[in-house]
């Protein structure tokens, strides 16, 4: 394995908001630097002209394409050429261009392995909006870049809880008939998987939410049936459980993850639960894409008040995925073909049946009970 850094491409997010801040202040820690080749996608004019504005210090190395990135500072990639009017506090159409630019240039150079791990920074969906981009968000975007036929989803991570949602950005109205059997056992599915692989838990145990608040149809006819439709192949999904009786309980400790059904259901109790920061894995896709869970921010932007502690966890779980990864996958790169089929009968008859050669032996000790006690038959005695 090639022995370098991990190379994380970090997107600048929108130029109004607090993305050039959290980038300064995580990398004002020389450590960061021991840990991974950061190259931030944004424009190197707005970059000065935060640092300028903030009033500190922020050394980085500006570059043109990622294969310029150089180990041990903070690379900064020209990923939008023009002008870029920067207006602290408020949402434009041009800052969200420029983010939307910068997410550009990364989706490009992921696909040509010029980095390993994505961090987005904060963007304001509405901003990015305009033709020739329909999506709600560059969540949704990066699945529709990256989706290869699973159903990725978005899990959220804080000091105590992962959180994972069946429905994201639905009317209440509209969530009972989104749950489905099919999309239920595909993100148990992507969930389970996600732990494994990307958090290196053997064995997880997921604890699926309930939609009512007692026992009703969707819990008996599609939540239940969903659960032990995953379990019979592997035993990882429990449920459905009460929100108010998991959480309120403390129960939710004993287990590694919690899918929730709709998006106020799991996120009120994630951020009662989240003490300091929290940050958001995009899983699912090829891609290792992180991020800290919070918006643009715009009323911190230019008051060098805002917390660069999510931005740095989402860095290191980037990371961590990253590894995990490798470790999950190098067993299975190159698995040894079979060289034949065992047939094997797991009926209750043949498990405890005694096998045929052992029952003849058996048999001729019986017949045969000195022998099988070490002594001599009577003639041999007489004689």
């Amino acid at each position: 394995m090639e022995k370098r850094k991990i190379r994380v491409a970090i997107t600048h997010g929108d130029t109004n908001g607090v993305g050039y801040e959290l980038i300064f202040k995580t990398f004002s820690d020389p450590t960061m630097l021991e840990l991974c080749t950061p190259i931030i996608y944004g424009s190197p004019k707005v970059a000065a002209y935060h640092r300028n504005a903030l009033g500190i210090e922020a050394n980085f190395s500006i570059i043109e394409r990622a294969e310029e990135a150089r180990e041990g500072c903070v690379n900064m990639l020209t990923a939008c050429d023009e002008e870029i009017k920067v207006e602290m506090g408020s949402a434009s159409q041009e800052a969200g261009h420029a983010s939307l630019m910068a997410l550009d240039r990364a989706i490009t150079d992921y696909r040509d392995n010029l980095f390993d791990v994505l961090v987005t920074c904060p963007i304001n969906d509405a901003s990015i909006q305009g033709v020739g981009f329909q999506f709600k968000g560059q969540t949704a975007y990066i699945e529709e870049c990256f989706d290869d036929g699973t159903q990725p989803m978005t899990l959220l991570q804080n000091e105590q809880l992962r959180m994972g949602l069946l429905t994201e950005d639905m009317a209440l109205k509209n969530v009972a008939a989104a749950i489905t059997k099919e999309k239920l056992t595909g993100k148990i599915k992507t969930f389970v998987t996600c732990l494994k692989r990307d958090y290196a838990i053997s064995c997880p145990r997921v604890a699926v939410l309930s939609l009512n608040p007692g026992a009703g149809k969707e819990e008996d006819e599609v939540i239940r049936k969903a659960i032990g439709e995953f379990n019979e192949k592997s035993l990882c999904a429990f449920g459905p459980y009460p929100a108010d009786d998991l959480f309120a309980s403390g129960d939710y400790r004993n287990f590694d993850g919690v899918l929730a059904m709709y998006h106020d259901q799991g996120m009120a109790p994630f951020s009662a639960l989240t003490i300091e920061s929290s940050e958001r894995l995009l899983t699912g896709l090829p891609i290792v894409c992180t991020a800290p869970n919070h918006g643009v921010q715009y009323s911190l932007a230019g008051k060098d008040a805002a917390n660069e502690n999510s931005l740095r966890h989402a860095i290191f779980l980037g990371i961590d995925v990253f590894r995990n990864r490798e470790r999950y996958d190098e067993p299975m790169g190159n698995p040894l073909p079979k060289l034949y089929r065992e047939r094997r009968d797991e009926s209750e008859k043949v498990r405890f049946a005694i096998p045929k050669k052992h029952e003849n032996a058996i048999k001729e000790r019986a017949d045969r009970p000195h022998e099988a006690r070490g002594g001599r038959p009577k003639e041999a005695a007489a004689e």
